[in-house]
């Protein structure tokens, strides 16, 4: 089995990120697993369910007009659902639907907390040979909440393998260039997109040049750039480890209209990130 689905090969993944605030006693901490299940079907189709789970603690410390009580903690859980068949020799394609709630549950689940994901992929590999390098091309579509910015976007995805120590991958939201040091010992260089969006519940009334406004969502998008470490334990279970900058660090408050209501903060900042992960190669 080449990959589970498009965006990742993550049999279960276990991660935690602390991404601490520039001139500001904010910090946002993330605590995130999932597990997905590949099943083989006929030829070499997979069905693949999955769950997911984040837990994140949003200290928010820096003073302002309004109340951020309710805004210390969010938390998101997904289920859903990826289809992949193969139609053609090294060709295939991949869809795969979520059912997402997110908020800060101040009270019971609400319409509001619920959200849908999904993604459609066209996926063309080519293996390894004595005389070519493995490649792989994944194009696609994906609406993703959870990347702070609810509504479609590009995925782009080429991985190439230079030789038995480089590769690297180009595309939307990450491209890095990995070298192996030894077998279980790999460096990485990147840059990719990060973020976090979720219901606020108990809108926070925001009062800006004497006109109050709901704040009723809390939307986040970090693009950075660092440094990645991998130690490999086998060939399928993995230690990594995650330091970089950001580039692009937005953080708002936005109506019910997803207009901005708030900027919480926009300045570039350290990030932290590392966890387990097992993988099917």
């Amino acid at each position: 089995m080449p990959f589970i689905f498009a965006q990742s090969s993550d049999i279960a993944r276990v991660e935690y990120t602390w991404f601490p605030q520039r001139d500001s006693d904010n910090s946002f901490r993330r605590f995130k697993t999932f597990f997905n299940y590949p099943i083989k079907l006929k030829h070499e189709d997979y069905l693949i369910p999955g769950i997911e789970y984040q837990n994140v603690e949003f200290q928010f410390n820096d003073e302002v007009a309004f109340n951020t009580q309710n805004l210390d903690r969010f938390q998101y859980y997904k289920l859903n659902l990826a289809y992949l068949r193969k139609f053609k020799e090294n060709w295939r394609y991949a869809v795969e639907a979520g059912v997402v709630a997110t908020s800060n549950f101040q009270s019971t689940l609400t319409s509001d907390d619920v959200l849908f994901n999904g993604s459609v992929y066209v996926i063309k590999s080519r293996p390894k040979t004595k005389t070519k390098k493995k490649a792989r091309l994944i194009l696609g579509l994906t609406f993703n909440t959870n990347a702070g910015t609810p509504f479609p976007l590009p995925f782009v995805n080429y991985f190439k393998e230079v030789n038995s120590k480089f590769t690297y991958t180009l595309g939307v939201p990450k491209s890095n260039i990995k070298y192996l040091f030894t077998p279980k010992h790999i460096m990485q260089v990147f840059v990719t997109l990060d973020g976090f969006y979720a219901n606020v519940q108990k809108d926070i009334a925001i009062t800006r040049n004497n006109v109050t406004e709901q704040a009723s969502e809390l939307s986040m998008l970090v693009a950075l750039s660092g440094l990645g470490y991998q130690y490999k334990f086998t060939d399928n279970f993995s230690f990594y480890a995650y330091s970089g900058y950001t580039l692009i660090n937005d953080i708002r408050l936005r109506d019910e209209d997803a207009d901005d209501i708030f900027t919480i903060n926009d300045k570039n900042s350290i990030y932290f990130r590392f966890g387990l992960k097992f993988k099917v190669y």
